[in-house]
């Protein structure tokens, strides 16, 4: 399914007040969040609006991450709460020293390709890409609410009222479980994320994401805000599997977007020897 970002407590971010809670300063020099496919209006006006966040390295893009959302709108097609407005993938800067991590502008770029045409509702956020430093998983959430509900004021309903948009996060099974290890989630981000937002979890077949859920006491106190997801159709295409494709010389064809699989050949991607390497124990989510 790939693996989760690491939100390790000993690399706080310079955007953390040390509360817990993010402190945004002035937006990227040319930035602008993108609202283009959000949804203007709710087919019913009585449920919550909702927006999916996916973050992670995007290094690169495969079909299993736009599987991922498409999967997560079955599960919020009809749904009695929640009504999806539009989703947003985040890949991560290029301070997260992950292996095999491609410039920030190349990964932003390849998540653009593999959704410009194929989707009218999933968008590219560029933010977390764009900083000069690690930003924990909290502190993007946060930019996500302070865009969408403060600098947008929430979703605005036909009379004229207007209502706030649910985030949650979207995230492979893998990162549910590594929510278990005090090493890699600091516990006050575990419970503003689940406590404030809230989590979509796509389960990889064979897993049990209820059964973790009762033996973490912080993830069984927000069971209400985890929404799970068995994936019913195995697919572990994964990026870094697609990357030693390429070193190797083996087609990518049918593993990711064709314009992404261009964007790779024609900027010469991933060829080489890696250079970029761990310097930390993460489960880098692809």
């Amino acid at each position: 399914m790939g693996e989760p970002i690491t939100d390790g407590i000993q690399r706080r971010s310079s955007e953390d007040n040390g509360t817990g809670t993010s402190t945004h300063g002035t937006p990227p020099p040319g930035y602008s969040f993108p609202t283009n496919k959000l949804a203007k209006t709710m087919q019913d006006s009585t449920k919550i609006p909702l927006v999916l966040v996916a973050c992670g390295s995007y290094s690169p893009v495969t079909y299993l991450h736009l599987r991922m959302f498409e999967m997560a709108a079955d599960y919020f097609n009809g749904h009695q709460k929640y009504e999806l407005i539009g989703g947003y993938f985040s890949p991560v800067s290029d301070y997260y020293q992950k292996e095999g991590l491609a410039p920030a502008h190349h990964r932003v770029q390849m998540c653009e390709l593999a959704t410009e045409t194929s989707s009218t509702w999933l968008m590219v956020d560029s933010w977390e890409a764009l900083q000069h430093s690690y930003q924990r998983t909290a502190v993007v959430i946060d930019h996500f609410d302070d865009e969408l509900n403060n600098n947008m004021g929430g979703l605005t309903l036909p009379d004229g009222s207007t209502r706030k948009i649910q985030i949650l996060l979207l995230a492979g099974g893998d990162l549910i479980e590594s929510m278990g290890r005090k090493d890699v989630w600091a516990s006050e981000d575990l419970h503003h994320i689940l406590g404030q937002f809230g989590c979509m979890v796509i389960e990889r077949t064979g897993s049990d994401v209820w059964e973790f859920l009762l033996s973490h006491d912080i993830l069984y106190e927000y069971k209400e805000n985890i929404h799970v997801v068995k994936q019913v159709i195995y697919n572990d295409i994964s990026s870094t599997k697609v990357r030693l494709f390429v070193k190797r010389k083996m087609s990518i064809k049918y593993l990711v977007p064709d314009a992404v699989m261009r964007y790779i050949f024609d900027n010469s991607l991933y060829a080489t020897k890696l250079t970029r390497k761990r310097d930390y124990v993460s489960f880098a989510f692809d």
